[in-house]
């Protein structure tokens, strides 16, 4: 995966590329490079980045050793690689995250993967201690819990990310029966969908339920901007 040859070679389609504050999870409020790759297997109900898959198109086709190159231009030592689904180009996605956890100066690649696609080979292929993946599993209100690789709940590490997006209690009650059935090793976020889940709402169920190393994830990008915003 740490060949510069092959780099020049493989080709992502991309939405955006830009710099901006990472908006949620554990590294939320770093300053942070997002790499959006075009292109997603799924189709949730709530999706807030509809621009990022069919029929819309990318942006423009670069090579990971330009994705790379115009990473390095930022001084940001954290990277989000994100989509659609970024690890459904399966070899050459693996060659990005390689790409990007070479940059000397990048101490964090986080890869925020839709829980639709296995996460064990890219674990195999891609050893680097900088790169971390942040699952989001699909609960019911989204549609596309069916699609969930559920091995992806004990490949977590510590380092790594769960994610629900929860619509209403139906959600929350199914997120934790998943909590409960596979005891993932990495941060739990629950993160409400904001037209049908109130925060407060949200809060008041995580402290009844008492889920002490449960983390309330709020996108904060949806405070500072319009929540429709791109490139932010």
């Amino acid at each position: 995966m740490r060949d510069p040859a092959a780099w020049q070679q493989a080709r992502l389609p991309l939405v955006e590329l830009f710099e901006t504050v990472e908006g949620e999870g554990t590294r939320a409020g770093f300053p942070t490079v997002f790499v959006r790759l075009f292109g997603c297997p799924l189709r949730c109900t709530w999706c807030d980045t509809p621009y990022s898959y069919p029929p819309d198109k990318p942006q423009r086709v670069l090579s990971v050793a330009e994705i790379r190159e115009e990473v390095g231009r930022f001084p940001w030592r954290h990277v989000c690689v994100t989509g659609g689904e970024p690890l459904m180009y399966a070899e050459k996605s693996a060659m990005l995250l390689a790409a990007l956890a070479s940059l000397p100066h990048v101490v964090d690649v986080h890869v925020e993967t839709s829980g639709a696609v296995a996460i064990a080979p890219f674990l195999a292929a891609v050893p680097s201690e900088k790169v971390r993946y942040i699952v989001d599993y699909k609960l019911p209100a989204s549609g596309e819990e069916a699609a969930m690789v559920t091995d992806n709940l004990s490949r977590l590490r510590p380092q790594d990310e769960l994610k629900f997006v929860i619509a209403d209690e139906d959600d929350f009650r199914r997120a934790v029966e998943v909590l409960n059935t596979y005891r993932p090793r990495g941060q739990v976020l629950f993160s409400p969908v904001w037209d049908t889940m109130p925060p407060r709402r949200l809060v008041e169920l995580i402290l009844a339920h008492g889920l002490a190393e449960v983390k309330l994830n709020l996108q904060l990008h949806k405070v500072i901007w319009d929540p429709q915003a791109r490139g932010v």
